[in-house]
């Protein structure tokens, strides 16, 4: 999900994110609720912007928040009075629960160009990108990377990780549904073990890796795309996905229109928009994810010596909808003890 230009790293915020949008009246105007990086400079979100608003004749007003959870978080608080037409940003973790609020609405287009793995057919949801949850390692400070996520939690305490919180980020939630598909009913066995190796949790995925490539630990949870970021914009291969053997959780990140969005004829533009090449081909090195559908070229040859995971995880939605609680909980008390 995200890399950023490191040289001008930061945090960026909501207030941000609503000012690369400009001002323009309610009318021609479409609202996107997303995440942080994504509307970042070094994202995909200015190109998008561009090039939407080139073809809409109209205004893309983006709102950000912190992650992917905090996303269905905020809509939930928000309710029916959203202003959001379109949730950009949530995984098919959480499409489920985002269905169950009653606040997503049919999205209507043909999407029969998205191409995932396992392939992908839902009324509401559209994909725009995915990629595999991975633990990124500095190799200049650890030689023997983690084998699989068995070596990661019984591994040296002294070399620490950095995480996000399941609670707020999408990528947090996904290392708890890692964990859980590898190690069932003995995950809190497994969490107590790894929180000595935890240097900190953060509440997004941009925090995280700003403090792993600040060098403040040598671990970070992300994605088997990230080193993609560091081949082709800084000529290195200094930091590396490590492949587990268990395999590598997979998310499928999507965007779906609101019933308040629904009544914006560029809400169903902008989702068909998505699918296109100007939107997928700010993917692969702005987001630094795998592309849901087409692009107009080759993806660069970085991403052909990425780890190819051995086997795919996943939960359905649903499960992750009727467990998501219990497992954060069983995270928490691990956590805190």
């Amino acid at each position: 999900m995200r890399l950023p230009d490191l040289m001008k790293f930061a945090v960026v915020t909501s207030a941000f994110a609503l000012g690369i949008a400009g001002t323009a009246s309610a009318e021609g105007k479409l609202t996107v609720y997303t995440y942080e990086s994504f509307t970042a400079e070094w994202g995909p979100g200015p190109k998008v912007k561009v090039a939407f608003e080139k073809q809409c004749t109209c205004t893309v007003d983006f709102v950000a928040v912190a992650d992917g959870v905090a996303l269905l978080n905020r809509l939930k608080l928000e309710g029916a009075s959203t202003k959001a037409d379109i949730v950009l940003g949530l995984d098919t973790n959480l499409t489920y629960e985002a269905r169950q609020t009653g606040l997503f609405a049919p999205h209507g287009i043909d999407a029969s160009t998205v191409d995932i793995p396992g392939g992908f057919k839902d009324d509401t949801f559209v994909p725009y990108d995915y990629g595999y949850f991975a633990v990124i390692y500095d190799s200049e400070k650890i030689k023997d990377a983690p084998a699989s996520l068995k070596s990661l939690v019984e591994g040296d305490p002294k070399q620490k990780i950095v995480i996000e919180d399941p609670r707020t980020s999408t990528p947090g939630l996904g290392l708890v549904l890692w964990v859980k598909s590898v190690y069932g009913d003995k995950a809190g066995e497994a969490w107590a073990k790894l929180k000595d190796r935890v240097l900190t949790v953060t509440p997004g995925w941009s925090e995280a890796y700003g403090l792993f490539t600040k060098g403040e630990a040598p671990l970070v949870l992300s994605y088997t795309t990230s080193p993609a970021y560091h081949l082709i914009a800084e000529k290195t291969d200094r930091y590396k996905a490590a492949s587990f053997e268990e395999g590598h959780y997979l998310q499928v990140e999507v965007a779906a229109q609101t019933v308040n969005g629904s009544q914006n004829p560029l809400s169903a533009q902008f989702l068909t928009f998505m699918t296109g090449t100007a939107f997928q081909d700010t993917i692969p090195e702005s987001n630094w994810m795998y592309p849901a559908a087409k692009t107009s070229t080759p993806l660069n040859p970085a991403f052909d010596t990425l780890v190819k995971p051995s086997k795919t995880l996943t939960f359905t939605a649903e499960e992750v909808a009727e467990n998501r609680k219990a497992w954060i909980d069983e995270w928490l008390e691990a956590m805190s003890k």
